[in-house]
């Protein structure tokens, strides 16, 4: 995919009340630059202001930034014999970082960052907490955005069938989460939005349980949560199921669940209040009898990271806005049953809601 980031980078500095944005690696500095750089012990900034971009980087990076002439970039480089210090101060010095206020991403840069810069003279008085402002940027999806999501949650879909056709009563969490892996790698996964959740019985009444040596027994939940990724964009899907006949506690849990999860797609429109979609699908759980096992937000934004803007909360009054993409995934979880946790991935559009999600919803 192609995207203009000089008009990211300016549409930024347009909307927040500093002269300069300095940015570490991860999802920001890609979505803004289209950079990739690991987070690690050598220190890397992306400085974005009107005048352009800049960055201090290790020499042995820097052939990635000479690659992308469309970013115009300024270097300020360093060695591992020379050390990032000098670098630091040069950069300092030159965009004139004293006189000016700093937006910094406070959720990624590091006190290691943060510290160095401050040792050339930089002051936390004259900087502040920009975020907010790149999360809501990222959270409004471009049609190339939502495609690269669309193929995701295909192929994620195709694999979840492919793994449903495998898994039987006997086999591990850990074999069918193999299985689940290898498929989505067969239907051209580039990659996980995160490590996949295979849970099997009580164990399923752990959101966020990790894979083990359980065995899938008969009559018992079975939920899978998971998703490929796309030109760097994640699907994030959760279905419950039982190999077996379901008790009818269990029936009961499940269609509180789905119930919760339709409600709560059928509120979110453009100009409704995040906590709204999130009341609209407690309140079907709590009239149910099960409102103390729904432990979690109702849903999180998703895009290059997994979780990211809007938060589907209750304590979150944010109006939702055509391009948003977010997740709907209320859930049960009883210790002694285990848990059911039905998860699809929303788009607002402009006179509604589009669920980018298909597999079906019902008890399987």
């Amino acid at each position: 995919m192609s995207f203009d980031y000089q008009a990211r980078m300016q549409a930024l500095i347009a909307s927040v009340d500093a002269d300069v944005v300095a940015l570490v690696p991860g999802a920001n500095m890609v979505y803004f630059t289209g950079l990739h750089f690991h987070l690690s012990e050598r220190p890397t900034i992306a400085f974005l202001s009107k005048d352009g971009l800049s960055l201090i980087v290790p020499e042995l990076e820097q052939a990635k930034i000479t690659q992308r002439p469309d970013l115009d970039a300024r270097m300020f480089t360093w060695t591992d014999d020379t050390g990032h210090e000098g670098s630091f101060q040069e950069a300092v010095t030159t965009l004139g970082l004293t006189s000016k206020v700093l937006g910094v991403d406070g959720m990624t840069m590091r006190v290691f960052e943060w510290l160095a810069l401050a040792q050339c003279g930089v002051e936390l008085a004259t900087s502040k907490d920009v975020s907010a402002a790149l999360l809501l940027q990222r959270a409004k999806k471009t049609p190339e955005e939502v495609d690269a999501m669309r193929r995701a949650i295909a192929l994620s879909e195709a694999a979840l069938q492919d793994t449903l056709d495998y898994a039987k009563p006997g086999m591990t969490e850990k074999q069918i989460t193999a299985k689940l892996t290898d498929a989505l790698a067969a239907h051209g996964s580039q990659g996980h939005a995160f490590s996949p959740i295979v849970l099997t019985g009580p164990k399923s009444a752990l959101p966020h349980g990790m894979p083990g040596d359980r065995v899938l027994g008969e009559d018992e939940f079975l939920l899978i949560d998971y998703g490929g990724t796309m030109d760097e964009y994640p699907a994030d899907i959760t279905r419950t199921f039982c190999l077996g006949t379901p008790s009818d506690e269990m029936r009961k849990i499940y269609g509180a669940v789905l119930q919760a999860n339709l409600a709560a797609q059928a509120a979110a429109k453009p100009g409704i209040a995040c906590s709204a979609v999130d009341k609209a699908a407690r309140d079907v759980i709590e009239a149910a009898g099960y409102g103390e096992y729904f432990i979690h937000r109702t849903g999180h934004g998703l895009g290059l990271e997994g979780h990211e803007w809007p938060n589907i909360a209750s304590n979150n009054d944010m109006l939702l806005e055509p391009g948003m993409v977010f997740t709907i995934e209320p859930g049960i979880y009883i210790p002694e049953i285990g848990g059911v946790r039905i998860e699809d991935n929303m788009l607002i559009t402009e006179d509604g809601a589009e669920s980018l999600t298909s597999y079906p919803r019902e008890l399987t």
